[in-house]
C-alpha cells in the first residue's frame, strides 16, 4: 500500500482490489462532491480506468447513461455516487457491494443510499461496508448515532433536525475528542 495515502483510502483499495479481482460490482457513496472527484482520480490512477461519478452536476441524460452502463456493462465495476444526487428512484441491482466512504449524519439517508442495490430484481447478496476513521469526530458521530436507537426509526424527511434535539451533555460529548 502507498504510505502517502490515508488509512481510509488504503482500506478502500483493499476492498476494491478484492471486488475487482472477483468481477463483482460496487457502489461507493460519498457526501462530498470534492471527495468523489478525489476518489475518482485515485481509483483511475490505481486501476487505469476512471470510474463513473454520479453527482448533482451531471445532466439527466448523463445520469441515465451512467446507470444503464453500470447495470449492463460488465467492465463498469466501480460507481461513485454523491449521496445527495443519488436520492430516490435509482435501481442499481448490478452491485453486490456498497461502500459508505463518508459517514452521513442522518442514518436514514445512508440507509436510503444502500437501498439502491436492494431493489426488486436483486439476485445477489449485498455486502455493506462503512468506513469510519478512528479517534475522529466521525467516530464520535457514529457512536452517538448507534447509541440512539430511536434514530433507526427516523425517516428521511426529518433530515438532520435530530441534532437540534440533543441535550447539552450530548452536544458536549459529541464535540469533546480524546
Amino acid at each position: 500500500m502507498d504510505s502517502t495515502l490515508s488509512g481510509k483510502l488504503d482500506l478502500l483499495f483493499e476492498k476494491l482490489d478484492s471486488i475487482v479481482n472477483t468481477s463483482e460490482k460496487v457502489l461507493i457513496f460519498t457526501q462530498f462532491r470534492e471527495m468523489g472527484e478525489l476518489l475518482q482520480h485515485f481509483i483511475a490512477e490505481r486501476y487505469g480506468e476512471s470510474p463513473m461519478f454520479y453527482h448533482g452536476g451531471c445532466s439527466l441524460k448523463q445520469r441515465t447513461q451512467m446507470v444503464k452502463d453500470f447495470q449492463d456493462n460488465p467492465a463498469d465495476k466501480i460507481f461513485i455516487l454523491s449521496l445527495k444526487a443519488a436520492g430516490t428512484g435509482l435501481n442499481l441491482t448490478a452491485a453486490n457491494h456498497v461502500i459508505h466512504y463518508d459517514l452521513w449524519w442522518n442514518p436514514a439517508v445512508e440507509a436510503q443510499a444502500t437501498d439502491r442495490a436492494y431493489r426488486i430484481g436483486q439476485k445477489k447478496n449485498v455486502m455493506v461496508h462503512r468506513l469510519i476513521t478512528k479517534n475522529t469526530f466521525e467516530e464520535r458521530i457514529n457512536a452517538m448515532i448507534n447509541s440512539k436507537k430511536a434514530l433507526a426509526e427516523m425517516t428521511v424527511s426529518t433530515g438532520e433536525n435530530w441534532i437540534g434535539n440533543l441535550s447539552n451533555k450530548e452536544l458536549k460529548d459529541l464535540f469533546t475528542l480524546g
